[in-house]
């Protein structure tokens, strides 16, 4: 595991430590990782939610996948 060392506005700083305060979690490392494992969850959804709207809106690709790279160059 590595460590980073990431500058943060006074809100966010006042909001992990409210969260180890309540006992969301037992640190300030704590707090951010439960936050970048949400944020990379949230992502994942947003990933496959656009993929789903753009099967529906017909904007997928079919086909030979040689093929239609040699139409994209």
């Amino acid at each position: 595991m590595s460590t980073l060392s990431i500058p943060l506005p006074a809100h966010l700083e006042t909001f992990v430590e409210t969260m180890v305060k309540r006992g969301i979690a037992p640190n300030k490392a704590e707090v951010v990782r439960q936050a970048l494992i949400s944020y990379a969850e949230e992502q994942a959804v947003a990933s496959v939610l656009r993929a789903e709207q753009e099967i529906k809106d017909g904007k997928i690709l079919r086909g030979d996948l040689p093929e239609i790279m040699k139409m994209m160059a």
